[in-house]
């Protein structure tokens, strides 16, 4: 209590005292007592519910639509589909120059994945816009899916994503992108042992309490107001203002507390719409995830395979190592393409070793499309990396932690992607954690400096 009071009544001179203390979170008393705003709290007269019809299909061919029946139920007040969006075609990222579109907000021909957005149902209330929705009636023609990235990528595989001419990400350095570093073949020739392991991992899904959504109200002379739970405010307006072509300034995009989103809420999927649908028919609207739709629809943590050869010595220096990633990116690019890009960066760990090769790849498979979840590209990364390192050192019989010593890069060591270590404290911090947890290591290795490499 007396830390709390002092807290906000500010005694304190400066905010440079916060290590080794238990500080309360300044948004704590709001939670606890349910005073925090969160964007669905706000209320308008004649909102709109916004309900999404989605394809039950991984993949196929939208033959034909009839809406006749969902028009005329009891609440309904406009029905959307590709044809009412400006520009249908997007990808997230291209606003950081990693192209090309090649997602629709609405399909648009073609489904490819299960539970892709095709119309959406503007009422009344929810419970009219689903029953609204229920009434939709969709041809489809089933065509072949693949949900596996290694039977994406063999020759003849169905293909996912015709806005890219194979099913992976092309990146300037071709169907991978590319770390060389050193001989990793003459690495492996010299080296006392060799082994290779794969790794794979599921798709994981962020589960967040509150559900993903946002309400838009129109303000008058074409702005409006777009309250948010997004986790990427900027990326949200820049890509509403292309896919609605529609001048930044005129959409002002309100966020605040988010109930969980873990990375989640990054995708750029329910405002867009929203703010059309709020255009079209001049009243708010409301667009919010249920629970099926957030655990199935939303993005989650791209699934991973990731194949690593290490050559190491004797004396438990890594000479060699070779990498191989797949990102499962679902069907579109969202994040994916960047995430498989951090791995190829952060494949080759936080060791000095001389010859590095890798190769990751951003696979499209007709599975859900895949994005940010808390450190994505890396977390999965680091799991394989520290495994394999786990392994190598039972290989040569070292303690596993002593063997983290002799490869962690020190100050000045050149990483593989040719920049220099800088500002190291892995050995430092190796040395608390043997303290810390009760793990003896040889002298030698306590006396290490990540200012100095021993000889």
């Amino acid at each position: 209590m007396e830390l709390r009071k002092s807290y906000f009544a500010d005694e304190r001179k400066d905010d440079l005292n916060e290590i080794g203390q238990s500080l309360q979170r300044s948004d704590v008393p709001n939670h606890v007592t349910g005073k925090t705003a969160f964007f669905a709290d706000r209320t308008f007269p004649n909102l709109l519910h916004l309900k999404m019809v989605r394809s039950p299909h991984h993949h196929a061919r939208i033959r034909e639509m009839d809406l006749s029946e969902a028009e005329k139920h009891p609440g309904v007040v406009r029905i959307l589909t590709a044809k009412d969006v400006p520009q249908n075609l997007y990808t997230i990222l291209i606003l950081i120059q990693v192209g090309p579109p090649d997602e629709h907000v609405l399909a648009e021909g073609k489904v490819r994945w299960k539970g892709e957005a095709v119309v959406a149902v503007l009422a009344d209330s929810e419970r009219a816009a689903n029953e609204a929705a229920a009434k939709v009636k969709i041809d489809y023609e089933v065509l072949p899916a693949v949900f596996d990235m290694q039977e994406a990528l063999k020759e003849g595989a169905p293909l996912v994503n015709e806005h890219h001419s194979q099913n992976y990400y092309r990146y300037d350095s071709g169907a991978s992108r590319k770390v060389r570093f050193g001989d990793v073949e003459k690495g492996f020739a010299e080296a006392d042992f060799v082994l290779e392991e794969t790794y794979h991992s599921s798709p994981i899904e962020q589960a967040p309490t509150e559900t993903t959504g946002c309400i838009v109200a129109p303000e008058g002379n074409d702005r409006f107001t777009c309250y948010t739970n997004t986790q990427a405010m900027f990326f949200t307006l820049d890509n509403a203002s292309i896919i609605l072509q529609m001048p930044g300034h005129k959409l002002h995009m309100v966020g605040g507390t988010v109930g969980g989103g873990f990375g989640g809420k990054v995708d750029v999927t329910v405002e867009p719409i929203a703010i059309l649908a709020a255009r079209l028919t001049g009243r708010p609207v409301s667009f919010i995830y249920s629970r099926e739709e957030e655990m199935q629809i939303s993005s989650p943590r791209a699934a991973e395979t990731i194949i690593i050869k290490d050559g190491v010595m004797k004396d438990g220096r890594i000479i060699a190592r070779q990498v191989t990633g797949y990102t499962d990116a679902g069907a579109y690019s969202r994040h994916s393409p960047y995430g498989a890009q951090k791995g190829a960066a952060h494949y080759p760990g936080p060791y000095t070793i001389p010859n590095v090769w890798v190769d990751t790849y951003c696979v499209y498979t007709n599975r859900t499309p895949s994005s940010a979840m808390r450190g994505f590209g890396v977390t999965i990364a680091d799991f394989a990396l520290e495994v394999q390192m786990d392994k190598l050192a039972r290989l040569i019989g070292m303690d596993p932690l002593e063997f983290r010593f002799i490869n962690a890069y020190r100050d000045g060591d050149m990483k593989a992607h040719r920049q220099p270590t800088e500002g190291a404290a892995l050995v430092e911090c190796m040395q608390e954690a043997s303290i810390a947890a009760g793990w003896p290591v040889a002298e030698r290795f306590m006396k290490m400096s990540s200012k100095r490499r021993e000889a």
